[in-house]
């Protein structure tokens, strides 16, 4: 790729304001997690968060082994209160007086079968408590973690739940808006030595779940390729690697994607004020085990082009972003934690508008490596870009390439809001699915029937960009298929390196990504940034890291 700056600035209304940078925007910090084998009644704080767990016989409190300062009935007030134990139930009970915390907050466990891991159950139980303390300084959290993993578990919840999106709000915004700053995990028992790495991995991956979400939730004339291109390169300089390796950032501009032959990005931004870009962020271990890249849908709003779409269905469509959101977290996530494995993130950038310049439907664009796509709908555009990311990323002859993208309004359809699909080499699947399990992340396994293929096909060009609406996430992973899958890209074979090419997957967040509905666990309204600690896990397990 050129290393050729993106320098020209984004085309802008006439008398517009311009926003500030997003390097202002975004979070710099996070929550300060700590441990603590000392007595519960000596950890003085603004909460003590406790779990309670759902029984056929009732609620139980989980009570620590040094219960000083507790209420003597804390039992009997909670089944008073009808506390249920129930996954995502929160209840705040006064403390007793003297007591080195002014309250007790209880956080249902579940019974087991709302998650498919105890881990998880914690993780959920802390990321609900921590979003309830919004407003407070500080919090002790003796969930019953039975061992390092276990308490790993609840310290990520805290991280991920002590979250609030703040950037653009002004004259609402109060001090009891802000999230929990610090928390300390009651960890009597458990090796501090093991737990203070597991503490500084939760930190980390706190602030780029947090980096992910508030690049969704900020609103597109704020978010758009430039601004998107440009806090790429801010927070890489910002990012501290140390000896450890190094960060680089590539913005390709438009000039250079239409030289590069980029089609896919070129013909979906043609419309819009906002020309497109493609990044390269690339994490450089000193001594690299192997070498992972990362694709990552970025539309920075979807109108739907040419095909609009009805007026509601855009509402949310400054979330289309949200795959190259999570890449980007990611690969800054890998840089801070030193992984010794090579990390490359293609943000594919676009604006698809309508305009005199849009693409038309019966358009044919020729993507990166010289294939061809008729453009049928000009609201299927993801997966356009994304060929291009996945025919540059496959250039570099990854051993694992993974694309993330909210592609089909299908794979809600399928697998509801909570869960991902993903598909392709049966080798980075199960990958993904080995890194869900460890993260909590919701992932499921969907096929790509061989028979969906030749809904394709194109009398006028190598493939179409739509093919049968029944199956429809099936029928998008098969048109990826064709750029991600290495038996499939023979039109790129010449600018790939010799040798065996490594797997690929698809990963459909468009349900996950963005939640419409009421906050749950550590999840809050809106951005979700579903994926990161997934693909952060996958980068770990490659690199043989233990949970």
């Amino acid at each position: 790729m050129a290393r050729t700056p993106s320098s020209s600035p984004a085309r802008r209304r006439p008398g517009a304001e311009t926003p500030p940078a997003l390097i202002d925007l975004v979070p710099s910090g996070g929550l300060s997690l700590t441990s603590s084998t000392k007595k519960l009644s000596s950890l003085s704080a603004d909460a003590l968060v406790l779990g309670v767990e759902k029984t056929p016989d009732g609620p139980v409190v989980a009570l620590p082994l040094e219960a000083k300062g507790l209420p003597a009935d804390l039992q009997l007030q909670a089944e008073a209160l009808r506390v249920s134990g129930a996954a995502d139930e929160v209840r705040t009970l006064p403390a007793p007086s003297g007591s080195a915390w002014p309250v007790i907050v209880l956080s249902g466990l579940g019974d087991g079968r709302e998650t498919d891991s105890r881990a998880e159950s914690l993780r959920r139980a802390a990321g609900a408590a921590a979003r309830a303390l919004t407003g407070r300084e500080h919090a002790v959290f003796a969930l019953p973690a039975q061992d390092v993993a276990e308490a790993a578990a609840v310290a990520e919840g805290a991280a991920l739940g002590a979250f609030t999106f703040t950037a653009q709000k002004h004259a609402t915004r109060k001090p009891s808006d802000s999230p929990l700053r610090r928390a300390t995990i009651a960890a009597a028992g458990l090796p501090a030595d093991e737990l203070a790495p597991a503490l500084t991995r939760a930190e980390n991956l706190g602030r780029a779940v947090a980096l992910s979400r508030t690049l969704t939730d900020l609103s597109p004339d704020t978010v758009y390729p430039h601004s998107f291109a440009e806090l790429a390169r801010d927070l890489a300089a910002a990012t501290s690697t140390g000896a450890k390796g190094r960060l680089s950032v590539e913005v390709l501009a438009e000039d250079e994607l239409a030289a590069g032959g980029y089609g896919g990005l070129m013909g979906v931004g043609q419309g819009a004020a906002h020309p497109p870009r493609l990044v390269r962020i690339g994490w450089e271990p000193a001594k690299p085990v192997d070498h992972v890249a990362l694709v990552g849908k970025g539309i920075t709003f979807d109108s739907g082009g040419l095909s609009l779409k009805p007026g509601a269905s855009m509402m949310t469509m400054k979330s289309d972003m949200s795959g190259a959101a999570t890449v980007l977290a990611t690969v800054l996530a890998a840089a801070e934690a030193g992984l010794p494995v090579a990390t490359t993130g293609w943000l594919c950038l676009a604006e698809n508008m309508p305009s005199g310049t849009a693409t038309r439907p019966g358009d044919v664009l020729r993507i990166r490596g010289g294939r061809t796509v008729e453009v049928l709908n000009t609201d299927a555009e993801g997966r356009l870009v994304l060929a291009d990311g996945l025919v540059a990323a496959r250039e570099e002859d990854p051993g694992l390439l993974i694309d993330v993208a909210t592609l089909t309004g299908a794979q809600m359809i399928a697998l509801g809001k909570r869960t991902a699909g993903v598909m392709g080499d049966d080798d980075a699947v199960e990958a993904l699915l080995s890194a869900s399990v460890d993260s909590g992340e919701s992932l499921w396994p969907m096929p790509l029937p061989h028979h969906l293929r030749a809904s394709l096909d194109s009398h006028v060009a190598d493939l179409k960009n739509i093919g049968d609406r029944e199956g429809g996430m099936l029928v998008a992973g098969l048109f990826l298929q064709e750029f991600g899958d290495a038996e499939h890209t023979d039109s790129a074979d010449d600018l790939r390196p010799e040798g065996p090419a490594g797997p690929w997957a698809h990963l459909d967040i468009a349900g996950p990504s963005f939640n419409e509905d009421s906050p749950w666990g550590y999840t809050p309204r809106q951005g979700t940034g579903m994926g990161l600690l997934t693909l952060f896990r996958t980068l770990e397990l490659v690199a043989g890291r233990p949970v």
